[in-house]
């Protein structure tokens, strides 16, 4: 009797080892219990490192699953982005929308395999990866005695298989995309987009992810983005911003006089129900960066559903105010901005600051998308200001709200927290550089496609929808023909 009694607390102590929450804790014991009344006092010693090592395994498994299973809550995003872009947009143009973002992920998948995962997380320099392209570097997860023996070092510590890490990363790499095609919509040809989002995914994207999460020179410094208010955020923004410049605005949006002209979207139907599909895949995109089933998933979540719920409030009586009645397209935004300011920092703060974090990521969305309309600035769907006046928003709050007591960690301690001002002095040269770097290199791929292949539809294809004039169908066939009224 002493010697199970023995037996069971050396097994509480291994399951506490590995990070193992008390239900599970509670588990293990007796299903180890039952193991050993089946067996000999001889072999006892034996069986107990066998279902140590069982444990170990189980929480792998576990662990992959969960970023499988957020992999593909994140994966679905493209769908809740096809919906509302869609949506936000003319009907004559609502093949090329969902075009776009089918195809987007597709590219994306492939060149972030061939050459963007090695440039993000390969070993390398400080400032991109050169090893393990077309995945093909060693990986050793599960951890072979401890030791990491591939060349994805930065990944060394994940404890789980190079696919699920890859399947994770390939997702986040393709919303960075995905970002840019609703702010150069209507109006960009097909081609061009395509040709971006490669040069996007397989070589700015991954250069900006190895500073910060490929344990780059970004991170060395100390920056701080937990799940991608700047890694994907703000470098689909900036290139957004850079593209619809170059673009110039829809034809029609905006008179000579000075005046603006609505061009509203044809289903806010759609534009909803991918709120809502953004919204739940967002749960994958901030608790999923944990990489691993831990009661942290938990606590991120609910600072996720805070901060994406009192920014569609926030954006609701703002926009109520100053356009005298509630938009219901300034509300989805007020909760996508809630959702991008929040994750950069979704581990670090605390619940009411998640929630202030939201409030004004939803007063930011608003004031932004009234400031593009009157510089001129034509984004039909809101992604610059959600995605990069939000991800700036979102990097900034890090320095300011982050708490050593809620992330567990005595290095990441906010402005208001603590009074510490090096963690935002340090986020402010990451939104600084990316910045700098993201414009000048959107503007040479942008003005190199302008000067190979022209970046616009001819006037007439606008005019009658790219749903036309670049696929040769309609999203609604026979509905009214008048473009008038579409």
């Amino acid at each position: 009797m002493v010697k199970l009694k023995t037996t069971k607390k050396r097994i509480k102590r291994i399951a506490q080892q590995i990070n193992f929450s008390p239900s599970w804790q509670g588990c293990i014991i007796l299903s180890v219990f039952l193991l050993l009344s089946c067996v000999s006092s001889v072999g006892a010693q034996d069986t107990l490192a066998e279902l140590t090592d069982a444990s170990k395994e189980l929480k792998v498994g576990l662990d992959t699953f969960w970023v499988v299973f957020a992999s593909i809550l994140v994966i679905f995003m493209n769908a809740g982005f096809a919906m509302l872009e869609t949506g936000l947009c003319r009907r004559k143009n609502a093949v090329n929308m969902l075009s776009k973002n089918l195809i987007v992920f597709a590219i994306s998948t492939v060149a972030y395999w061939a050459v963007g995962f090695a440039l993000m997380f390969g070993d390398g320099t400080n400032f991109f990866g050169f090893s393990g392209f077309f995945l093909a570097g060693m990986d050793n997860s599960p951890a072979i005695n401890g030791e990491y023996i591939g060349v994805y070092s930065s990944l060394g510590s994940i404890n789980i298989p190079l696919a699920a890490k890859f399947l994770f990363q390939v997702a986040f790499a393709g919303t960075a995309a995905t970002i840019v095609s609703g702010a150069v919509a209507e109006r960009i040809k097909f081609i061009d987009f395509i040709l971006f989002s490669v040069f996007l995914v397989a070589i700015a994207y991954p250069l900006v992810g190895h500073w910060v999460w490929g344990n780059g020179w970004l991170a060395q410094l100390g920056f701080k983005d937990f799940a991608g208010s700047t890694v994907v955020h703000s470098v689909g923004g900036w290139s957004a911003l850079v593209g619809s410049i170059l673009l110039g605005a829809r034809n029609g949006k905006y008179k000579p006089s000075g005046g603006i002209m609505p061009l509203p979207g044809h289903n806010l139907s759609l534009a909803t129900l991918g709120c809502f599909i953004l919204w739940i895949g967002w749960f994958g995109f901030n608790a999923g960066s944990t990489f691993e089933l831990s009661q942290n998933i938990s606590y991120i979540a609910l600072t996720t559903n805070l901060a994406a719920a009192s920014g569609a409030i926030s954006a609701t009586i703002i926009s109520w105010v100053l356009a005298g009645k509630p938009d219901l397209s300034l509300i989805i935004n007020g909760v996508l901005s809630g959702l991008v300011a929040i994750t950069a920092s979704c581990a670090f703060v605390s619940y009411g600051d998640a929630m202030i974090i939201g409030i004004v990521g939803g007063a930011l969305v608003v004031v932004s998308v009234y400031y593009l309309d009157n510089v001129k600035i034509d984004d039909p769907v809101g992604a610059i200001s959600v995605h990069l006046v939000n991800g700036i928003w979102g990097t900034i709050a890090v320095g300011l709200f982050a708490s050593p007591i809620v992330s567990g960690d005595p290095e990441i301690r906010g402005l208001f927290t603590t009074g510490n001002i090096s963690l935002l002095g340090t986020q402010l040269l990451g939104i600084f550089v990316v910045g700098v770097f993201m414009v000048v290199y959107s503007f040479i791929v942008w003005s190199i496609l302008k000067a190979l292949l022209g970046l616009r539809v001819s006037e007439e294809e606008e005019y009658f929808g790219l749903d036309i004039g670049e696929h040769g169908m309609e999203a609604y066939n026979g509905f009214s023909e008048d473009v008038n009224e579409i």
